[in-house]
């Protein structure tokens, strides 16, 4: 029985073209790309192009490119360093109730050192209202922080109209769109973007490499020091096979991600639609909001996800319960419960996300898993 891959959302399988790019980093390219000599030119000069790649996905320019090890240190050198910056002194940040930890645990922590920190809360869709950040800013607001589009639900926020709002007041914008890239269209200048964190693996690139596009003027504090690597906002040897997978993961994006999207959409429309028929009492998450093309979460109403996981996992399906951060832990989805939903309705919840590594063909075979666990005793 060949194994049914609906969780793209944690992470996507290595395209075989971003493989090819990067075997011979791993093998006879290996120089420093900080060395003078001709190797170390060589691999100086794939960074570069990389670092081009990942530009033009983004609307941005190369050198406003830093690359990092992770989405999360991405969020995290956006945040603190913004704040560190202004030496921890009136600091306000504005971030909504649904961000990934990265960002809302990188807020709580500079809490603990002195900054002011204001959560959004968000409708039942998940969907954050621009004008609850008007009406958030202070004269000593450094930075508004909000997701594109959110990992668990899927809702896709209006990043254009918010970024609008705080261009005008002065305040820089963040947007983790480690979820959104390479599923929906990202410009930083149209959507008025300061800063914006993406992720390699969430391209069909490899994991441990990520990074933060700063807007050419903007100032922010290392959060790693040592060499000047990285315009010196990120000290340490690059990942330089890393670095090549990422650039060629944003190139790919380009030539093929609308052909990505149409499949996810297909495949995710076809998977809700047959869930509803097997799944009555369960509730879509996010809609009428927009929300990313791959994405279905459903509030199973079947009590406890894990045991529901466990059985699709038993006949070759994977799926989860929400970010694969947070999956171990037995409580609530924060972003469910700012979402209004209670205790009991989040914990049934499931998240199915389709991409390249799913066929519209594996959707009866999950239809009929669902629809037997609902039959089962553990159910009744």
């Amino acid at each position: 029985m060949n194994p049914i891959y609906f969780d793209h959302a944690a992470t996507t399988p290595l395209d075989p073209r971003v493989r090819a790019r990067i075997e011979p980093f791993l093998d006879h390219n290996f120089a420093n790309p900080a060395s003078a000599h001709g190797p170390g030119r060589e691999a100086a000069s794939a960074v570069a192009t990389a670092r081009e790649d990942v530009a033009r996905l983004l609307g941005a320019q190369p050198a406003e490119i830093v690359f990092t090890g992770s989405g999360s240190e991405a969020d995290n050198l956006a945040l603190k360093g913004v704040a560190f910056r202004h030496r921890l002194h009136d600091v306000h940040l504005i971030v909504s109730a649904i961000e990934h930890d990265a960002v809302i645990k990188s807020a709580r922590s500079l809490e603990r050192l002195g900054v002011e920190v204001t959560v959004l809360g968000v409708d039942g869709r998940g969907w954050l209202d621009p004008a609850e950040v008007r009406r958030a800013l202070r004269p000593h607001t450094r930075l508004v922080s909000v997701m594109h589009a959110n990992n668990e639900v899927g809702t896709i926020q209006p990043i254009a109209e918010i970024g609008a709002i705080a261009r005008e007041a002065g305040v820089l914008l963040h947007v983790d769109a480690v979820q959104s890239a390479g599923l929906e269209p990202i410009d930083v200048e149209a959507m008025h973007i300061d800063l914006l964190s993406i992720s390699a693996h969430k391209i069909y690139g490899p994991k441990g490499v990520g990074a933060l596009y700063v807007r050419e003027g903007v100032g922010i504090a290392p959060l790693i020091d040592g060499g000047p690597h990285e315009g010196g906002l990120r000290a340490g040897t690059l990942n330089v096979a890393g670095i090549v997978g990422l650039g060629a993961a944003a190139r790919l994006v380009r030539e093929v991600g609308a052909n990505r999207r149409r499949h996810a959409q297909a495949v995710r429309d076809a998977l809700a639609e047959r869930l509803a028929a097997v799944l009555p009492a369960a509730q879509r998450s996010g809609v009428p909001a927009a929300t990313l093309p791959g994405h279905l979460h459903l509030r199973t109403n079947l009590g406890p996800s894990a045991p529901f996981l466990a059985y699709l996992s038993e006949r070759g399906i994977a799926a989860a319960s929400g970010s694969a951060c947070t999956s171990t832990i037995a409580k609530p989805s924060h972003v469910l419960t700012a979402m209004g939903i209670g205790p009991e309705e989040a914990l049934s919840a499931l998240r199915f996300t389709a991409g390249e590594a799913v066929a519209l063909s594996d959707v009866d075979r999950v239809a009929e898993a669902a629809a037997d666990y609902a039959r089962s005793p553990a159910v009744a």
